[in-house]
């Protein structure tokens, strides 16, 4: 889950890499995946399809046990809004969901009324707040 993400397991981020535009996306999943490689594109053993993926820096350490980097990688199920837009996640959107324009390497990235489904309302739009959820 994304908040379940410490700042110190993304600090070695120097970029993404989107294999969509993400910016056609009111949201994607982002998970810690522990990888061979600090950089390329990751294997992909989820349903749905993988939207992105970070890369690491040269200072990142691989794990002593494993040999392995942890890695974010950005996700949709098939079910997620951009496919079925009056599915499960009309008005709602799943807890390790976050908005990807909220992203930065290095940076968790948070949930926003857009990815959680519905406009702001009237009065913050009045007012000109956006608040993260």
């Amino acid at each position: 889950m994304s908040s379940l993400i410490d700042a110190d397991e993304i600090s070695h981020e120097t970029d993404f890499v989107w294999l969509e535009d993400f910016e056609q996306l009111d949201y994607v999943r982002q998970s810690l995946d522990r990888l061979p490689t600090r950089k390329g594109k990751p294997a992909y053993h989820r349903d749905g399809r993988m939207v992105g993926y970070a890369i690491l820096g040269p200072d990142a350490k691989p794990s002593r046990a494993s040999g392995t980097f942890r890695r974010r990688v950005f996700w949709l199920l098939p079910h997620d809004r951009d496919t079925e837009p009056d599915g499960l996640y009309a008005k709602s959107a799943p807890a390790e969901a976050i908005d990807p324009r909220t992203l930065e390497p290095r940076v968790k990235g948070y949930k926003t009324e857009r990815s959680e489904g519905g406009p702001p309302s009237a009065a913050m739009q009045e007012l000109g707040i956006q608040l993260p959820l």
